[in-house]
């Protein structure tokens, strides 16, 4: 069994590490050189820095602070917020990240997925889907010739994928965007919850759950951790290969190392 990742996150708005609930009322969680080294130290498997205000503001991702967080954190560094094009990747890349995550460019250009890929590999290309629960039960049958797949499901609920951090609705159904991710060629998808985000009431294991049993690539966690079981809930039933969590850290109400603990007692295997 592959040991399961724990990671950090640092949501990054005009240098700060912030930190809200649904994406607003953010409060200030420090500096992300500083995070990043703590994260560093306390044996964090990977890190995530998304620039939540880049796509919104479209800007450029603040690089200067990427490259010194970069410098701190010895383990995996995924950044996002405000990639549009190649170039952007190959700055991140060049600055220290070892995977980029893509959002809304990706959306707007499902091809930007398979250019980044073939250019880079698909194990550095993250695609970020921020998802909303929004209506009835359906069912999905999705087909696409080109790319060679069909899949159908029933579920209880409909997820719908925003943009510019949480700003904007697509309407499009966030699982069949995971799949056609996929097969554009991402290398990992990082979900996270919009109805959980820092509400610390558990991650939502449907929404995990349905989109890691239709994707053959890792499924990361995010939104809603709030105690030691939400972890071992998603990594488990949810069927996530990670689980990211930021306030929960951040603020010290717990650490990487009572997380993993929890988990190898629960039979979790995880990176020690």
């Amino acid at each position: 069994m592959l040991a399961k990742r724990i990671i950090p996150c640092l949501d990054v708005d005009k240098g700060r590490v912030v930190k809200g609930v649904r994406f607003v009322n953010l409060k200030d969680a420090g500096d992300p050189v500083e995070a990043a080294k703590a994260y560093n130290d306390a044996g964090a498997d990977e890190m995530v820095f998304l620039d939540i205000t880049a796509s919104h503001e479209r800007r450029p991702i603040i690089l200067d602070v990427v490259e010194k967080t970069a410098a701190v954190a010895f383990m995996p560094l995924t950044v996002g917020g405000g990639v549009r094009t190649v170039d952007d990747i190959r700055n991140l890349l060049n600055a220290g990240a070892d995977k980029v995550a893509i959002n809304t460019a990706a959306l707007e250009d499902p091809e930007f997925i398979q250019q980044a890929s073939e250019r880079f590999g698909s194990q550095c290309i993250v695609v970020a889907i921020d998802a909303k629960r929004v209506k009835e039960p359906y069912i999905q049958v999705e087909t696409n010739p080109a790319m060679g797949f069909e899949w159908r499901s029933r579920v209880d609920w409909e997820a719908h994928v925003f943009t510019h951090g949480g700003r904007v609705t697509t309407g499009l159904n966030a699982v069949t965007w995971a799949k056609k991710a996929e097969a554009f060629g991402a290398g990992e998808i990082l979900l996270t919850s919009m109805d959980r985000d820092g509400t610390k009431q558990g991650y939502d294991i449907e929404l995990t759950q349905v989109i890691a049993e239709y994707i053959g690539i890792p499924v990361i966690a995010s939104g809603g951790a709030g105690k030691l079981e939400h972890f071992a809930d998603v990594l488990t039933r949810g069927g996530a290969d990670a689980a990211l969590a930021a306030s929960l850290f951040h603020f010290g109400e717990l650490t990487i190392a009572q997380v993993k603990g929890y988990l190898a007692t629960h039979g979790v295997a995880v990176r020690r």
